[in-house]
């Protein structure tokens, strides 16, 4: 499941430069995902790496865009092709 940035986001800037995949967007007013990008850090790292610095637990699951581990594996691999 890709990710989502709630409306309690406060522009700190903290989850920008932690996205392993550069899904995260400056957006007004709140940040934006790209649930295309978004792996939730599968096949970089243990646990979402936005999550764990954000300060107001403004990023969740998105409902919208639903995905086992093994299609976020997959997307995994196939933005890596893209590097």
């Amino acid at each position: 499941m890709s990710l989502i940035i709630n409306e309690e986001c406060i522009a700190c800037d903290a989850c920008l430069d932690e996205c392993p995949n550069e899904a995260i967007e400056e957006g007004d007013p709140v940040y934006l995902i790209d649930p295309d990008r978004c792996t939730e850090c599968v096949g970089h790292y243990d646990e979402p790496a936005c999550v764990a610095v954000c300060p107001v637990d403004c990023i969740v699951p998105d409902p919208d865009n639903v995905e086992s581990a093994e299609e976020l594996t997959l997307k995994f691999e196939q933005l890596q092709k893209e590097q």
